[in-house]
């Protein structure tokens, strides 16, 4: 069974796009686990329209009550997640036709995946054929530590991985959801990085995380990240997940 963690808030603009490009990709006891961040606007109309259309999956829409911000909010849908494989979703970007499948067949013999994807604008224009090829990940853990470089929104893994990465850290400003479960996975777990581009990652004036584009943090702070980050991890080691 796989579970998609979809997190919005006030998404009209892009979300009913991205769920045509989602669920036609799911099977029928697949659920998408909406967690919502207070949207005001036609969010929550759009996400019933998509249940209505595609009754075979379990479409829940459940409204993130605690801390707002998007590492909350993704917390908060991953905690309502019941699948055996679990994937992270924009509301804003698009899936690629064959990303749960490619994702899945790596996932037979790994852990966590995560893929590469093209950049496009608020248009659907395409700006960079590849993420990677602009920020130039690294793919090891130590690497991560020094230099992170994966989008949350291209991150696929199973549930033992989830299991162990939750609770989040509560300091959000140290620990963002797609930089823990990337060390929890590369950590603890087996982990593929695949070259395919599967996501068209969407760049617009309302993104609410930078894409690990900015590097101009003071070294204080990255220092304070790392360590911060490092120590939650060291306290994960005798979970057994």
């Amino acid at each position: 069974m796989i579970s998609v963690c979809l997190t919005t808030y006030n998404s009209q603009r892009f979300l009913h796009r991205q769920l045509e490009t989602v669920l036609p990709q799911l099977a029928e006891g697949d659920e998408l686990v909406v967690s919502d961040d207070g949207s005001t606007d036609a969010t929550l109309d759009i996400i019933n329209e998509f249940a209505q259309q595609y009754p075979h999956i379990h479409v829940r829409f459940v409204i993130n009550s605690g801390p707002h911000g998007y590492t909350p909010n993704f917390e908060n849908a991953l905690r309502e997640c019941k699948g055996d494989f679990i994937f992270l979703c924009d509301h804003d970007d698009l899936w690629m036709e064959n990303k749960v499948k490619r994702c899945l067949q790596a996932l037979q013999n790994a852990d966590f995946v995560v893929h590469d994807a093209c950049i496009i604008d608020e248009k659907g224009d395409k700006l960079s054929p590849s993420f990677f090829a602009l920020r130039h990940p690294r793919r090891t853990f130590m690497g991560n530590v020094v230099k992170f470089g994966f989008l949350g929104c291209c991150m696929a893994f199973r549930r033992n991985v989830l299991s162990r990465a939750l609770p989040f850290p509560p300091n959000h400003q140290l620990a963002t959801h797609y930089n823990w479960l990337t060390l929890v996975a590369m950590a603890y777990y087996r982990h593929v990085v695949q070259d395919e581009p599967l996501v068209a990652y969407r760049r617009h004036s309302a993104n609410v995380s930078s894409g690990e584009a900015n590097n101009h943090r003071p070294l204080w702070f990255r220092l304070k990240y790392r360590t911060y980050l490092i120590w939650n991890l060291s306290k994960k080691f005798f979970r057994r997940a």
